[in-house]
């Protein structure tokens, strides 16, 4: 069970602190990512932007030189959305070498979605003929999703409720990108301010990725997932507001926001993780200024925050584990290495995760 501070009436609003995990027997198997085969570059964008720039008096190169978004990916049919999902889902399993048959529980953590109902992990479900006795679900949490699902899949191996989990993400921003440059070239009253707002939208890209958790007792090779903290700052959530036809950000209070939430989830973390002296984190990858900012404040050295918001964007929920992947892939992490994955959802909410590898 999470170890918590008070628990605040919706009255004593002033009453703060994380909720704390540590978890027993979990460990990560294995992590794969997909990447979207349409390389779309800030550049392309800028040009299918030029009416709006010329308009609005704006340069060319904003979204790399503001956020440091080289390009991103982009998938090149809705049907290879779930194809790739299915595919990231496939690659864990193999590389965790568990049979599709042994996963007790199945999490989608994606923030796009074709339809409301049924859930989209239904269709991954079937697609990869899991036992009719795996659950399945999906978890919706802002870019947060995949962290949530690493904390609840880890709690029910620790319960012995599951013996593995498998948590899927598949994103796909082209509906939100289609949507964004077609308002902001079209209409005559879109000001400057207006483009800054769905600026976010511009930095978003595809791509998937999956991960097995299983038990460490079974899997001496894994790595272990120590445990972690997830804090709420939920004043603040109109600060970042999306969906198909646009994402709508106030950028510089979801900064400030985001900033304080992670500083405060980090320093009452102390109590319970000893952090500063991780050989890795893996950071959600929103854009150069919000990572900076986090390696400022939190005095993080930049060497070890690996980035893939330039070639790839802001993938969502798959930023992570697709950044954690290529570390793996790279030879960044070896046996007992320290990584803390930290994320940020809007909403507000953080989560931060330690893998012993």
């Amino acid at each position: 069970m999470p170890q918590t501070g008070s628990s605040p009436s919706p009255a004593a609003s002033s009453t703060s602190g994380n909720a704390t995990f540590h978890h027993r027997n979990a460990s990560l198997l294995a992590v794969a990512e997909v990447e979207a085969p349409a390389v779309l570059s800030s550049k392309a964008l800028d040009a299918r932007l030029s009416d709006a720039r010329k308009r609005l008096k704006l340069p060319a190169g904003l979204l790399q030189r503001v956020a440091g978004v080289k390009a991103r990916r982009n998938w090149r049919s809705d049907d290879e959305v779930r194809a790739g999902t299915v595919e990231a889902a496939r690659r864990a399993l193999r590389a965790a070498g568990v049979s599709g048959q042994e996963v007790s529980v199945m999490i989608n953590t994606s923030v796009t979605r074709e339809h409301l109902e049924p859930s989209v992990a239904v269709g991954v479900h079937h697609e990869l003929g899991l036992p009719s006795s795996a659950m399945n679900f999906d978890i919706t949490n802002a870019c947060l999703g995949f962290v949530n699902a690493m904390t609840l899949g880890s709690s029910l191996i620790d319960a012995g409720q599951a013996k593995y989990v498998l948590i899927v993400n598949g994103e796909d921003a082209r509906k939100v990108q289609d949507a964004t440059v077609e308002r902001i070239n079209t209409l005559e009253h879109v000001a400057r301010e207006d483009f800054m707002k769905e600026f976010a939208s511009l930095t978003l890209g595809c791509g998937a990725a999956a991960a097995v958790i299983g038990p460490a007792d079974a899997h001496p090779e894994g790595h272990r997932i120590k445990g972690g903290v997830t804090r709420a700052a939920t004043q603040h959530h109109e600060l970042c507001v999306g969906d198909h036809r646009g994402m709508f950000t106030d950028a510089r209070g979801l900064l400030e926001g985001g900033l304080e939430l992670v500083m405060d989830a980090w320093e009452d973390a102390k109590a319970e993780f000893d952090w500063e002296g991780m050989d890795s984190y893996v950071t959600h990858q929103v854009s150069q200024l919000h990572t900076s900012s986090i390696i400022k404040a939190a005095k993080l050295d930049r060497k070890k925050v690996p980035v893939t918001y330039p070639e790839l964007g802001n993938v969502g929920p798959a930023s992570l584990p697709i950044t954690l992947a290529r570390e793996e892939a790279a030879g960044n992490l070896s046996r007992g290495s320290r990584v803390l994955c930290m994320g940020v959802g809007s909403g507000l909410n953080t989560a931060m995760v330690e893998i012993e590898w």
